[in-house]
């Protein structure tokens, strides 16, 4: 293609790809969490992950969230229209603005894409003075609990009338309390994951 100078107009380069390989600076990290979700102590393995939202007619928003692996609960959530690095730094940005309690030795798992690897989440998460953690390359189970949420969550909710990107994060909004605090879950002995969370013993970092 090249040699005759045929350009595809399908599938262009991801530009933050690009970026990833022309700076070198983005570096992955090894797989500390090795699928150990449950370690009985909430407010330690936090997952995190970015998923798109189709609505409307042909729009697309992108929520990026954090779980708690322990309690299930979803501590924080970011909506944005844009998939940005900003989408992933304000998502861990409002653990600190929120003043969740996270347990000594708290760390972030993910997968290994560039928001992740990118220097600048990498320099927040460790300001923050949490450790972190990367799923292996292309393995989703390493990332299970947090995948499963997104798959219940857009089969639970239906966007399609949502036009304004508004109308989109207040459906997410009432979601996110219906999960929290009112839908049951067996793993959970049946509780909620913000009854489950009393029931453990939070330390604060």
């Amino acid at each position: 293609m090249k040699k005759f100078e045929i350009i595809c107009p399908i599938r262009k380069a991801n530009p933050y790809r690009r970026m990833t390989k022309a700076t070198k600076e983005h570096r992955t990290l090894p797989n500390l969490l090795n699928r150990q979700f449950k370690q009985g102590i909430a407010g330690k393995v936090l997952l995190t992950d970015i998923t798109y939202l189709n609505h409307g007619k042909g729009k697309r928003a992108y929520l990026s969230a954090i779980k708690d692996a322990e309690t299930n609960e979803i501590l924080v959530y970011e909506v944005s229209n844009k998939i940005t690095l900003d989408i992933a730094l304000n998502t861990v940005k409002r653990l600190k603005k929120n003043g969740r309690k996270l347990a000594d030795g708290a760390f972030i798992h993910s997968d290994q894409g560039v928001h992740y690897n990118s220097p600048q989440f990498q320099k927040l998460v460790k300001k923050m003075g949490l450790g972190q953690s990367m799923s292996r390359r292309g393995n989703c189970w390493d990332n299970a609990p947090q995948e499963s949420f997104f798959g219940h969550f857009k089969d639970e909710i239906d966007m399609r009338n949502c036009e304004t990107l508004e109308e989109v994060k207040r459906e997410i909004k009432s979601y996110m309390t219906y999960y929290n605090h009112y839908r049951g879950q067996w793993n959970l002995k049946k509780m909620t994951p913000a009854q489950y969370e009393g029931t453990e013993k939070v330390q604060i970092i």
